[in-house]
């Protein structure tokens, strides 16, 4: 089954995707991160891809440990390099190892969560859940009160490093995404008992209505009240877009568009790396212009329009560079 393809899983991440270059995009070349709709979009964006990524890789992760790792780090790690190499060239690449990589922390960020995930098994599935709880409230707490810590005199380490260095170059700040990862693995193996406690009308308006309450309410200065909006929108907002998809693909003759959108899907790593060259970072100077719009939709419209042609540069540089096996192997991780 790990092998096998399956077409909402991959219409669902290519979605997804796509909601990670409209992010940059609106970040980046228009200067509002929270502009035309992103600041619900950030809800369950994040929480999907992980989501996904625990769901595709509960039927692997079974095999023996030095296997998976060397595999993931060829797909994940080495590709990401050699982009991050491209795109910020020594000096400047030394200056990218924190927190966020330069932008391509999701990779690294999930290769951890992969090795993560797999010395929790073997510390047993009760124990999996306990410590995922642990590391995740530990993490997001980490992160809400990381700036008080940089002052602590607890933070310096030997040698000029901080502790703060240390967790940034691991990713310690982000490990709170790993929740949604572990609920993905778990709904891939109890996959039977989900769909028949979550087919019912009555759940699915439930999760509509607590995703809706939790968008409509702003960030709450408490770590704790903030974990809990935080965990509540991303869980609630994953299931509705899987459960979304599941049926569409169940029930319905779906339009064309939703072929492409599965394209996307098993695109999602080249365009991961790619995107971030074909941002067109001159629509900075008249982002105020766009402002004075004033209109969400407005925002929303074109900044799609620009994510979806940089979306379109990404596939056509990845079909060009897949011509090459060799290429496609050391860049993307595909298989010889």
């Amino acid at each position: 089954m790990g092998k096998q393809r399956i077409a909402y899983i991959d219409a669902m991440r290519g979605l997804t995707m796509i909601l990670v270059v409209y992010a940059h995009i609106c970040h980046f070349c228009l200067g509002d991160a929270t502009m035309g709709f992103n600041r619900v979009f950030f809800l369950f964006r994040q929480p999907c891809f992980f989501f996904i990524s625990g769901w595709l890789f509960e039927p692997v992760c079974r095999r023996p440990f030095l296997t998976n790792v060397r595999h993931k780090a060829m797909v994940q790690i080495v590709p990401t390099f050699i982009f991050l190499l491209l795109l910020a060239p020594p000096p400047a690449f030394f200056h990218q190892l924190g927190t966020l990589k330069g932008g391509y922390w999701f990779t690294f960020v999930l290769f951890e969560f992969f090795v993560i995930d797999m010395l929790f098994e073997r510390a047993g599935r009760r124990w999996s859940v306990v410590l995922t709880l642990l590391l995740t409230v530990v993490s997001f707490y980490y992160d809400a009160v990381r700036h008080q810590f940089l002052a602590s005199p607890y933070n310096q380490l030997a040698g000029g490093l901080t502790v703060t260095d240390v967790l940034g170059i691991v990713s310690f700040p982000l490990w709170r995404y790993f929740l949604f990862f572990f609920v993905g693995t778990r709904v891939h193996r109890h996959f039977d008992t989900f769909t028949k406690r979550t087919d019912r009308p009555v759940v699915f308006a439930a999760l509509l209505l607590l995703f809706g309450l939790v968008a409509a309410t702003p960030h709450f200065p408490q770590p704790a009240l903030e974990a809990l909006r935080f965990y509540v929108g991303g869980i609630s907002g994953m299931f509705l877009v899987f459960t979304c998809f599941r049926y569409l693909y169940t029930f319905l003759k779906l339009p064309a568009v939703f072929r492409h959108l599965e394209f996307v899907g098993t695109r999602t790593l080249d365009i991961y790396l790619l995107h971030y060259f074909f941002l067109p970072l001159f629509l900075l100077p008249y982002a105020d212009r766009l402002k004075s719009y004033d209109s969400q939709l407005v925002e929303f419209l074109f900044a799609m329009a620009v994510a979806l042609v940089v979306l379109a540069l990404s596939l056509v540089a990845s079909h060009i560079i897949r011509l090459s096996p060799f290429l496609a192997h050391y860049l993307f991780g595909a298989r010889r």
